[in-house]
């Protein structure tokens, strides 16, 4: 970046100084006392040069500050008022809410689930200026098929984690050693321990960082799996580098017949998915046009982030109303610690904007997949139904697996681990030589 006759605003050099604390945090074993909590030390600086080649070891670690820091926070917690009418009709219940943060400041322990966390294999690189966080986990198996696995927002890599055992070591989990699969689990730009992304890094660029990476540890051909967000990157991947991909495989159905509804459960689809637009995507509208102002009040706040994440985990999780039949507080707690901790609820909510949502600009049409795809259809977001198969009139030619579940929702890696996990196996198995 050319600055000159050696000025430089204050905006440059807050990004400038938020980029190299990004990159000191992970260098080296990296203590992890908040991406912006203050300029770097000199040390510090020193710390984040990384050559852009090279591959770090990475441990999970927040200073006693910040906890201490947190402890004081959810002590002097500001309440709103109550909202009328039933539980979680007006967003999230106050009263669920403050039983989770009591929790969180009494009875949590965040050591133990960073222990759990640094059980993992942890790396960082850097690619194309982009500090990158990842979890790697080898297979054990003859022949090992690489797999890299997206998360999606509100999750982390910390959504993948239950599955990545049971799909690297099957024979350790009553599978054949043959399924295993070498796992990548790569935070996406802005998100929990990865830096903060550079301006437009949308789902195509990451698709692109995600080759790169895999180039960087060695793996010619791979596979890929993803949800939410991570669905849109495995995509990408399946249309831009047949060469490279084996098969993708993604939670939901194949593409639906542009038609009108001939059944009373098409209709019912219909009419689902077009009420959930309108009742349940204003965090798109807010996350897409305007996410730095959301940023301020959720990075301050653990309560506000651990309600802005808790609802959401609620309402698209198979949990019937109650996310504790999904999650326990220990999870929910360990997923917003992650956002808090790491400073990224806000730059992972602007992935939203670098991806159009909320703009009144037109995006592309989505490129074809050319690889074999894979889909398992889970219920999902309990408003939106599940996509009937009478809607698929004709596969496409290189749909060669689709699965129907009937538990499971918007988080299967983590809802339904056995589940995907067998499901990715099927899905592969006749492409591993491929």
């Amino acid at each position: 970046m050319a600055v000159p006759n050696g000025m430089m605003d204050r905006r440059t050099l807050l990004k400038l100084l938020g980029a190299t604390g990004a990159s000191a945090s992970a260098a080296g074993g990296a203590l992890l006392g908040g991406r912006a909590a203050a300029a770097p030390s000199a040390h510090a600086a020193s710390a984040a040069v990384q050559d852009e080649d090279g591959i770090e070891n990475f441990q999970v670690r927040v200073s006693d500050a910040e906890l201490e820091d947190l402890q004081r926070r959810l002590e002097n917690i500001r309440w709103p008022p109550d909202s009328p009418g039933e539980a979680w009709s007006y967003g999230t219940d106050r009263a669920y809410l403050q039983e989770l943060l009591e929790h969180w400041r009494d009875r949590y322990n965040w050591r133990a689930h960073e222990s759990q966390l640094n059980s993992f294999n942890h790396y960082t690189t850097t690619i194309d200026g982009q500090l990158i966080h990842f979890v790697q986990e080898r297979g054990r198996g003859p022949e090992p098929l690489p797999l890299v696995m997206s998360h999606g927002w509100p999750g982390t890599f910390w959504e993948m984690l239950p599955s990545v055992r049971q799909l690297a070591n099957p024979a350790l989990y009553g599978g054949e050693a043959q399924d295993a699969f070498s796992v990548v689990v790569p935070s996406i730009p802005g998100f929990g321990f990865s830096g903060e992304p550079l301006e437009g890094t949308n789902v195509s660029r990451t698709a692109d960082l995600w080759v790169k990476l895999m180039d960087r540890l060695g793996y010619e051909r791979f596979g890929a799996y993803g949800s939410d967000w991570g669905a849109g990157i495995t995509r990408v991947l399946g249309a831009r580098y047949p060469d490279r991909l084996v098969g993708v495989h993604t939670p939901g159905s194949p593409p639906r017949a542009q038609r009108d509804p001939q059944t009373d459960e098409e209709r019912a689809f219909l009419e689902a998915a077009a009420l959930w637009s309108v009742e349940e995507t204003g965090y798109q509208r807010i996350q897409g046009t305007k996410p730095q102002t959301l940023a301020f009040g959720l990075t301050d706040s653990p309560a506000g982030v651990a309600a802005w994440i808790t609802e959401k985990l609620r309402s698209w999780s198979d949990c019937d109303g109650d996310v504790e039949n999904r999650f326990s507080k220990d999870q929910i707690l360990t997923l917003v610690s992650i956002y808090w901790h790491s400073r990224s609820i806000g730059t992972s909510v602007r992935y939203y904007h670098a991806n159009g949502l909320g703009s009144s600009r037109p995006r592309p049409a989505p490129e074809p997949v050319r690889v074999p795809q894979g889909f398992a259809s889970f219920p999902g977001i309990t408003g939106r139904l599940k996509m009937p198969r009478s809607y698929v009139d004709q596969w496409p030619e290189n749909v060669t697996h689709w699965t129907d579940y009937d538990t499971g929702g918007h988080f299967p890696a983590i809802e339904e681990p056995d589940l995907l996990v067998d499901d990715l196996r099927e899905f592969f198995r006749p492409l591993r030589s491929a």
